[in-house]
C-alpha cells in the first residue's frame, strides 16, 4: 500500500482514524442507493451480503494504486457538528470485503471514478454490516460527531438508525443533482471540501445547537458510557425519562441505553489499538470499561460485532472497526 498527500490516517487521533475509516465505504457500491426507506433499509446489512455473496466475489490481487487520504477539521460554524472533511482514493487491492463494526456516528459519502457519482448518508448503526472496497474506490465525504447530522436531515436522526438513505432521497433530486455537479466542477479536494461546508450551513433546517438536555448527556455519556443512565440525566434537567429517551433518539440516532453500549464497545476496541493477540487481557478491559462480568461483556461484543473477542483480535485492520471476512 502506497500512502500520499496530507492528513494521512496515522495523522490523526485513534477514535477519529478508527471512527472515520470505518464508514468511508458505505455508498461505495450504486445498488445499494437503489434500496428505499422501510423494510428494505431494516434489512440492508442482509442485502450487502447477498450482493457479495460468492458469485459476486472476484480475486485479491495486491494493487499498486497510492492509496491517498486528505482531510481536515471544519469552519468554526460547523466544529460542534462535524469532526472531519475528508477525500479517498485507492486501495491496496482491486477488490476486498470487510465487515464494519457499529458505531453511533453518521457518514455522509459520495462516490465518484464512475460514469456517474453516487451519494448517500449513513446512519448511526448499532448492527455490523459488509462493505467492498476496490482499487477504483474515490470518495468525499463529512464524518459527523455523535448527532451531528441532525440539523441536515430534515427529521428525526433516529429514522436512521442502522439504514442509509441516497442524497436525492433526503434533499429531492434537483438539490441532490446541484450538490454533486458543484463538487465535480471543484478542482482541487480543498474546493470540494468548502463547497460542503457552505451546502451545509445552507441546507440547515433548523438551529445547529442541540437542546439543552441532549448536549448534556452526550457530554456525560461520552465521557462515561457505562457510568450514568437516562434517568438520572432527565432528572438533571427537569424532564421526564421519556421526553428525554425521545429528544435524544430524534437528534442523535440512538436512544440513550443504545447509545452508551456501542460508545463503551468502540472504547474497548480502541483500547486495544496498538496490543499484540498475547498481550489483551479481556477480563481486564470488561471490568474497566464498566461491565458487570465477563459474559456480560462477551455478549456485548458478539452482538455488536458477530465475533468473540478472541475471534475479532487476528481480523483486525489497519482501521479498527473494519474486519476482515475469512476467505
Amino acid at each position: 500500500m502506497i500512502w500520499r498527500g496530507q492528513g494521512i490516517l496515522d495523522h490523526t487521533t485513534p477514535s477519529a482514524r478508527a471512527e472515520v475509516a470505518s464508514q468511508l465505504f458505505l455508498i461505495a457500491h450504486p445498488p445499494l442507493l437503489l434500496l428505499r426507506r422501510g423494510a428494505a433499509f431494516r434489512t440492508l446489512s442482509k442485502a450487502i451480503l447477498a450482493l457479495y455473496s460468492w458469485q459476486f466475489m472476484r480475486a485479491e490481487v495486491e494493487t499498486k494504486t497510492p492509496v491517498y487520504f486528505q482531510h481536515r477539521a471544519p469552519v468554526a460554524a460547523l466544529s460542534g457538528l462535524v469532526d472531519l472533511l475528508w477525500y479517498w482514493s485507492g486501495h491496496a487491492r482491486n477488490f476486498e470485503r470487510e465487515r464494519i463494526l457499529p458505531m453511533a456516528s453518521v457518514e455522509l459519502v459520495i462516490q465518484f471514478g464512475s460514469p456517474r457519482a453516487y451519494a448517500g448518508i449513513s446512519g448511526p448503526r448499532s448492527e455490523s454490516f459488509f462493505i467492498a472496497r476496490r482499487e477504483t474506490d474515490a470518495l468525499l465525504g463529512i464524518h459527523f460527531k455523535s448527532g451531528g447530522a441532525f440539523p441536515f436531515l430534515g427529521g428525526a436522526l433516529g429514522e436512521l438508525h442502522n439504514t442509509g438513505v441516497s442524497l436525492i432521497e433526503l434533499w429531492g433530486e434537483k438539490r441532490a443533482r446541484r450538490l454533486v455537479e458543484l463538487l465535480h466542477e471543484a478542482r482541487t479536494v480543498e474546493l470540494k471540501f468548502q463547497i460542503l461546508e457552505r451546502w451545509l450551513m445552507w441546507i440547515a433546517d433548523r438551529s445547529l445547537d442541540h437542546h439543552p438536555a441532549v448536549s448534556l448527556a452526550l457530554r456525560t455519556f461520552q465521557s462515561d458510557p457505562g457510568l450514568s443512565t437516562s434517568e438520572e440525566v432527565a432528572r438533571q434537567v427537569n424532564l421526564s425519562q421519556r421526553r428525554f429517551i425521545e429528544l435524544f433518539r430524534d437528534e442523535v440516532g440512538l436512544t440513550p441505553k443504545l447509545f452508551c453500549r456501542v460508545e463503551r464497545f468502540q472504547k474497548v476496541i480502541n483500547s486495544i489499538e496498538h496490543k499484540a493477540e498475547a498481550e489483551v487481557d479481556w477480563v481486564d478491559l470488561a471490568l474497566s470499561h464498566g461491565y458487570s462480568d465477563q459474559s456480560h461483556f462477551i455478549h456485548d461484543f458478539r452482538a455488536f460485532s458477530g465475533l468473540s473477542p478472541t475471534e475479532y483480535l487476528p481480523l483486525r485492520t489497519e482501521s479498527l472497526s473494519h474486519v476482515k471476512v475469512p476467505k
